[in-house]
């Protein structure tokens, strides 16, 4: 059996392929990566020929295809159980948050959409915008565990689904409480995010001194 193959879009935009890639790389399952450029005039007919979802990221392995992110995840974490947290208790919050920001936070994404190469710059933000950032702090706050760095102590999925609104808020410069600012800054210093955002800047043409998220 050959390995997964992770079908992503670019990595400068698409925050939905990054929340996978980061938590095969986690797991510490060897997958190959094929990127599809997106916003083409192939592109659709691409993604659709691809998967039922025609939408990135898709995982093909088996001669199974998954085409949701958090399904992607969750298959990973069958294979690696410690990218879950390991009490029950602490891990059923980190699946609540981890839902919340996958089917949530519509104005945040519309008005703040993920773009690692854009240089750091504050824009108005909306009523909705703000309210859905003030959520995100407040529930972070709800959760969060003084056991490491990350939400619940050590990685877990639920940091690979807010790795891409730390992004976020970092280049559009969002003004946040120190709790959330410190752990922003825990996401966007991790190794695998340094490797997937160096790609993405080579993938552009963009010098390495640019901009650091």
């Amino acid at each position: 059996m050959g390995r997964p193959v992770l079908h992503i879009g670019n990595k400068q935009l698409s925050s939905w392929s990054l929340r996978p890639w980061l938590a095969l790389r986690k797991a510490g399952i060897a997958f190959d990566e094929h990127m599809i450029p997106l916003d083409r005039p192939e592109t659709r007919a691409a993604l659709e020929a691809l998967s039922p979802g025609g939408t990135v990221p898709v995982l093909e392995t088996g001669g199974e295809v998954i085409w949701d992110s958090l399904a992607i995840c969750e298959w990973a974490a069958e294979r690696a159980p410690q990218i879950w947290p390991s009490d029950p208790g602490m891990r059923a919050r980190a699946r609540a948050v981890t839902a919340s920001m996958h089917s949530g936070f519509a104005a945040l994404r519309r008005s703040c959409p993920m773009d690692l190469c854009r240089p750091v710059a504050p824009v108005a933000l909306d009523e909705a915008t703000r309210r859905d950032i003030a959520a995100i702090q407040a529930m972070w706050a709800g959760v969060r565990s003084d056991e490491g760095p990350f939400l619940f102590g050590q990685w877990s999925i639920a940091d690979a689904f807010f790795t891409p609104v730390a992004a976020r808020f970092h280049h559009f410069a969002v003004p946040l409480d120190p709790a959330a600012q410190i752990y922003c800054d825990s996401l966007l210093a991790d190794a695998d995010y340094r490797d997937w955002i160096e790609a993405a800047r080579r993938e552009n043409l963009v010098p390495p001194g640019h901009q650091h998220a």
